[in-house]
């Protein structure tokens, strides 16, 4: 009896795990930078290569960081929430371009319209590694501190975009 009682134990255990791990939902990844500093850079700007931009630069502010490319079927997707929420003026969006060439970058927002109050060019994706970008689009909600609030993994939609992000954007500015 004792001999078929372990493989039953662990049989359990491991249906358990199973059982857990299905119910999870993949676009949910916790990222190690939550409640960390926002990873310094200094990029020079799509529209003005001459312009840099660093996170720095927003010290005392509330904004979001996008992760975007022209080659992104999914950023197509999220786009006109952006720009809904752009011309909204409730918090500044700033883009970061990543692995893309220039020319597609300022061509794709020529064409589908720039939400962005800026856009930097990450063209080897150096910066997207610091901030733990997994795949495009993502986007970050940065504290006045420079920290880290929340990152979307994958499109903001209409649901996520006013059942978490602007709820805590709201919050961060209050602060």
């Amino acid at each position: 009896m004792m001999r078929f009682l372990l493989p039953l134990v662990i049989f359990v255990v491991l249906a358990g795990f199973l059982f857990v791990g299905l119910s999870l939902n993949p676009r949910e990844v916790p990222s190690p930078l939550i409640d960390k500093p926002a990873p310094a850079f200094t990029l020079p700007q799509l529209h003005e290569e001459k312009k840099q931009f660093s996170p720095a630069d927003m010290k005392g502010k509330v904004w979001l960081l996008n992760v975007w490319a022209s080659w992104c079927v999914s950023c197509r997707e999220e786009h006109p929430v952006l720009m809904a929420l752009s011309q909204q003026n409730i918090v500044p969006i700033y883009g970061l371009d990543y692995k893309d060439k220039p020319e597609d970058g300022k061509m794709w927002l020529a064409r589908g319209g720039d939400p962005y109050v800026l856009s930097v060019m990450d063209r080897e994706g150096r910066i997207g590694i610091d901030y733990g970008v997994y795949g495009v689009p993502e986007t970050y909600v940065i504290d006045k501190q420079g920290v880290i609030r929340y990152k979307q993994i994958g499109p903001v939609n209409q649901q996520n975009l006013s059942e978490k992000i602007l709820p805590l954007v709201a919050e961060l500015q209050k602060q």
